[in-house]
C-alpha cells in the first residue's frame, strides 16, 4: 500500500469500517511510514477531543488576534457595522 492509497481510505480506517484485509495492510503500511503514523496518530487525538467533549481554552493573545481577523474579514466582505 501506497502513502496516497492509504490516505484516501483514512477516514473508513480511522472509523473502523474498512474490510479486516484493508486493515492489515494499512497496519503493515504504518509500521514503516513515519508521515502516515503522524497523520492518523493527529486524527485519533482530534477525533478522541471531540468525542470528550471538553472544551480546549485558547489562550487570551491568540483569541484576541482570531477575533480581530474575523471581524477584519467580515468587514472587508460586508462593510462596517452600523450602530
Amino acid at each position: 500500500m501506497k502513502c496516497e492509497e492509504l490516505l484516501k481510505a483514512l477516514n473508513d480506517y480511522v472509523d473502523g469500517h474498512v474490510d479486516p484485509a484493508v486493515c492489515e495492510e494499512f497496519e503493515s503500511h504504518l509500521a514503516g511510514c513515519n508521515p502516515c503514523q503522524v497523520v492518523v496518530d493527529n486524527i485519533r487525538n482530534t477525533i478522541e477531543l471531540y468525542r470528550s467533549g471538553v472544551p480546549y481554552e485558547m489562550p487570551p493573545e491568540f483569541h484576541d488576534r482570531l477575533r480581530q481577523r474575523l471581524k477584519s474579514k467580515w468587514t472587508k466582505v460586508f462593510g462596517a457595522r452600523k450602530e
